[in-house]
C-alpha cells in the first residue's frame, strides 16, 4: 500500500512554515494519542504515521529531501539510497515527539512528581486589620485548623514508630513505567502515592498518615505600612507533610477595613473637613485629626472655597520597610449656616445687601454672566 503524503497527513500545504507544521502536529497527536484511544488500532496506526510525517517535515534538510524525492528519500535509508545520509527512522520518531511531549502531557511528568513528594499543603488565612493597625503595625494571635505531626508514631505513620518499608510496586522510586501504545510513560505509583514507601502496620491514631488534625495558635507580626492585599508568609506553618515529609507554609492575606474619616491611596491620606462659612470668609485656623492618632493645625486663608486643598507633609501613612511617611491632604468643605434665628437671618440679609457679586462672589458672577450671554444668543 502506498504511503500517504506527509503534508496531507498533517493537513497542511507544502508552503506551510515551521509554526504551522508544529501546530497541526500537536492537534493531531493529541487527537490520536493511544492513551486517549485505548484499544483502537487504527488510531495507533494514525498516531505513528503523523509522528513519522512530523519527524521529516520539522527538519529543513529532511523536508528538502522529501520534497525532491518523496518517500523514496527515506526508504531503506541504510542501503545507500538518496536518503542514506539521514539514518533510520525509529529512533528519530521518539525524539520528534519528545520536543513537545512535556507541553502536551505534563501531568505524566514533573507536575505529578512534585505533588507526590508528600509535602504538606500550603494554607491561606484571610485577616482584616484597621487602618490604625496598618499605620502603627501590631502583633496579634490567630488560630488555624491544620495538621501536625502525629505524636504517637512521631510522624512515621507506623505503629509504635516503626519505619515504612520500600514499596514493592515501584521499588521505592515512587513512579512506575507503563507501556501506552507506542510509548513508555512514567506515572505516579498508586500503591504508595509516589512516596516510594508503604506502611505495613499503620498507626491507629493517624491511620498511617503520620499527621493528625489540630488547632494551632500562632503569633503574627503585622509590620507598619501594610497595604490591602499584602501577603505574609509563615514558613513551615501549613499542613504537615505525609509521613515526615516537609511541612507546607501558611500565607496570611491582609485586607484593610474602611475608615469613617480617612481615605487611603497608597501612602497618602485624604480627608474632607467641613469649615464654617465665617472661618472660610474671614480666615482662621482649625484642628484636624491625623491617621496616627494625633492632631494637626491648619491655617485657613480668607476667601477659602469648597474644594481648596491643604497638604500636611509627613502626616500620611507609614511606608512599609521604611522610616518615611506619606502626606495628608485636607479638602475644604465650606458649610452654609442652617437653623438661623430671626436676628441672624436679618444680619445675613443686610450683609448680602452690602456686598457686590462681582467683587465678593467672582465665581458666581462669572457663571451667571455666561448664562446671561447664552440666553441673549438664544433670543437671536
Amino acid at each position: 500500500m502506498a504511503k500517504e503524503d506527509y503534508y496531507s497527513l498533517l493537513g497542511i500545504s507544502r508552503e506551510a512554515d515551521a509554526d504551522e507544521i508544529k501546530k497541526s502536529y500537536r492537534k493531531l497527536a493529541m487527537k490520536f494519542h493511544p492513551d486517549r484511544n485505548a484499544g483502537d488500532e487504527s488510531a495507533e496506526r494514525k498516531f505513528k504515521e503523523i509522528n513519522e510525517a512530523y519527524e521529516i517535515l520539522k527538519d529543513e534538510q529532511k523536508r528538502a529531501a522529501y520534497d525532491r524525492y518523496g518517500h523514496a528519500a527515506f526508504d531503506q535509508a541504510q542501503g545507500g539510497g538518496p536518503g542514506g545520509g539521514f539514518g533510520g527512522f525509529e529512533g528519530g520518531m521518539a525524539s520528534g515527539f519528545a520536543d513537545i511531549f512535556d507541553e502536551m502531557f505534563g501531568e505524566f511528568g514533573g507536575a505529578r512528581r512534585g505533588a507526590a513528594s508528600g509535602r504538606g499543603q500550603d494554607l491561606r488565612y484571610n485577616m482584616e486589620v484597621s487602618l490604625s493597625d496598618a499605620y502603627h503595625g501590631k502583633t496579634t494571635q490567630i488560630r488555624v485548623q491544620t495538621s501536625a505531626q502525629c505524636d504517637k508514631c512521631h510522624g512515621t505513620g507506623g505503629a509504635g514508630g516503626s519505619k515504612p518499608a520500600t514499596c514493592p510496586t515501584c521499588q521505592g522510586h515512587g513512579r512506575v513505567r507503563a507501556q501506552s501504545g507506542f510509548f513508555t510513560v512514567e506515572r505516579t505509583c498508586v500503591n504508595c502515592q509516589g512516596t516510594g514507601e508503604v506502611i505495613k502496620d499503620a498507626c491507629r491514631t493517624c491511620g498511617g498518615q503520620g499527621r493528625v488534625q489540630k488547632d494551632k495558635s500562632l503569633s503574627v507580626n503585622i509590620p507598619a505600612g501594610v497595604e490591602d492585599g499584602t501577603r505574609i508568609r509563615l514558613a513551615g506553618e501549613g499542613q504537615a507533610g505525609l509521613r515526615g515529609a516537609p511541612t507546607g507554609d501558611l500565607y496570611i492575606f491582609l485586607s484593610i477595613q474602611p475608615h469613617r474619616i480617612f481615605q487611603r491611596d497608597g501612602a497618602n491620606i485624604y480627608c474632607r473637613v467641613p469649615i464654617p462659612m465665617t472661618t472660610a470668609a474671614l480666615g482662621g485656623s482649625i484642628e484636624v485629626p491625623t491617621v496616627g492618632g494625633g492632631r494637626a493645625r491648619i491655617n485657613i486663608p480668607a476667601g477659602t472655597q469648597t474644594g481648596n486643598q491643604f497638604r500636611l507633609k509627613g502626616k500620611g501613612m507609614s511606608i512599609l520597610r521604611s522610616k518615611s511617611f506619606g502626606d495628608m491632604f485636607v479638602h475644604a468643605l465650606v458649610e452654609t449656616p442652617v437653623n438661623l434665628n430671626k436676628e441672624q437671618a436679618e444680619l445675613l440679609k443686610k450683609f448680602g445687601e452690602k456686598t457686590s457679586a462681582e467683587t465678593h462672589s467672582p465665581e458666581s458672577h462669572g457663571f451667571f454672566s455666561k448664562v446671561k450671554d447664552l440666553w441673549e444668543d438664544l433670543k437671536d
